[in-house]
């Protein structure tokens, strides 16, 4: 679930690599020299896209055929976690050698992690699947920053950033149809298996172009901060303590939740821009806005195909299409704040992004009382994909504009580890309230729903959570 790729980066520094043509010169994303490098990591952000759609549809039903209703929320936070790892390590990797080798071990390491969660015997093995998983999305997705600051110049980021939204349109509309008929009728594992495939065409389409125009480093080998892997691992250890104490709320968890908050918080302090967390004006504030947007709206979809299946009686498939239209919105969204007249007021448009994120989030529980209709949740979910079409997207326009050349790996691989961070928190957090709560009982049934109160507890937090986002949104603006 690589969320950063709904939207592209766009206004960053830099410009096209030396033989390509320059911001004067006529052509669009596909013309000549842009053409097959467009169509190539499109072709990733589809990748990436459909397994986004398809596997959060088929995961309820995964969950319940291996038992792990318990560990639901772990398969999402898992992938997270090893992708804090990967993120700081790829944007390191990008300023030494180029982004092309972090992108194809990235294209590979996800490739894999699909398979071992679709061969899966037991809930554990399914939840490493989904972590090695996000070791390859976390290489992936930085690296893809990097490329299209490389690779087009200024004039052209707009369109590429269109293009990686409007990916997910079709995903978002077919994915969860297909993986629900998939999982009903031939079995989850085939949702899973059957994505690797899609990994031929990118890399077949986008290596030679990307080989032309993005390639060799910023950075001297020597002038890489290894420090900054160290505080990766550290974090992303952190946070695995975090979850597993967050499994058992016995006492016995008390000395791993100890344990993982003195990793975790030293290490995001460090790795994060100065400031961060006390939403300093200009580049803290859009990477803590980054992590709010991301961590709320994921922590509340990751539980919407289950309630929907458990508490509503829904099919898999009607669940999962329950959120296509947020797919459709999010592209909308970020297609309207790419428009140049609304240039001047970018902080304003994440700060609407968000009340409408809040909006959506706050009316999902609604769903919870039979007398209203299941597909409120539709509407609600197109929403707040409007929303997070305004907020991420124009959040990652501040990123690389307020990014110097040379720190734009870095500063990227920092805006994706807010995203994580926030998303193992939360997700975990959601996870740890939802399974005390008495939803991760495996003996629930649609005739015998777990508790309501469960759900509740996730979505109302959540939409907390992004109305401190729209309160803080001010302060992306720098101080004149």
């Amino acid at each position: 679930m690589c969320e950063g790729l709904r939207e592209g980066p766009d206004g960053g520094p830099g410009g096209p690599a030396d033989g390509a043509p320059g911001p004067g010169e006529a052509g669009g994303v596909l013309a000549r020299p842009y053409r097959a490098l467009t169509l190539g990591i499109v072709s990733v952000v589809l990748m990436i896209a459909f397994e986004a759609t398809a596997t959060g549809t088929a995961m309820p039903v995964a969950a319940r055929d291996l038992h792990g209703l318990g560990l639901y929320a772990f398969a999402f936070s898992g992938y997270f976690t090893t992708s804090l790892l990967a993120m700081v390590v790829s944007g390191q990797w990008c300023d030494r050698a180029g982004p092309l080798p972090p992108l194809t071990a990235g294209i590979a390491g996800f490739a894999a992690g699909l398979a071992v969660s679709g061969t899966a015997s037991s809930m554990a093995v399914f939840v490493l699947g989904r972590a090695v998983q996000g070791l390859g999305g976390g290489l992936v997705i930085v690296a893809l920053y990097v490329v299209v600051g490389r690779a087009y110049p200024e004039r052209l980021r707009p369109a590429v950033m269109a293009a990686f939204s409007a990916s997910w349109v079709v995903p978002a509309l077919v994915g969860p149809l297909i993986s629900g008929a998939v999982s009903e009728h031939l079995g989850w594992r085939w949702v899973f298996l059957s994505i690797p495939v899609l990994v031929l065409l990118p890399v077949a389409v986008m290596l030679p172009a990307l080989r032309r125009t993005a390639t060799g480093r910023t950075q001297e080998p020597a002038a890489a901060d290894r420090r900054r892997i160290w505080l990766a691992a550290a974090l992303a250890a952190g946070a695995a303590l975090l979850q597993y104490a967050g499994q058992d709320l016995r006492p016995r968890s008390i000395a791993p939740a100890v344990a993982g908050a003195a990793l975790l918080v030293p290490a995001a302090l460090r790795l994060l821009p100065r400031g961060t967390f006390r939403a300093a004006r200009g580049l803290p504030t859009v990477v803590l806005m980054r992590g709010i947007a991301a961590g709320s709206f994921i922590a509340a979809e990751s539980f919407i195909p289950l309630m929907l299946v458990t508490q509503r009686g829904l099919s898999p498939t009607l669940a999962g299409l329950s959120l296509s239209g947020g797919g459709m919105t999010w592209a909308l969204g970020s297609w309207l704040q790419a428009r140049p007249r609304l240039a001047p007021v970018r902080e304003r448009l994440v700060q609407a992004g968000m009340a409408l994120t809040t909006v959506a989030i706050g009316t999902v529980p609604l769903v919870l009382l039979h007398q209203v209709p299941a597909w409120t949740v539709a509407v609600s979910w197109c929403v707040g994909g409007t929303g997070m079409g305004l907020a991420i997207s124009a959040l990652s326009v501040l990123l690389l504009r307020l990014s110097p050349a040379e720190e734009a790996g870095t500063n990227s691989a920092a805006l994706q580890v807010s995203d994580a961070l926030s998303n193992v928190v939360l997700v975990g957090a959601a996870g740890t309230v939802f399974t005390a709560l008495g939803g991760g009982s495996t003996t629930a049934t649609t005739a015998s729903p777990s508790h309501p109160a469960a759900f509740a507890a996730v979505f109302l937090p959540a939409a907390a959570i992004a109305l401190l986002g729209a309160t803080t949104a001010p302060r992306l603006r720098v101080a004149k």
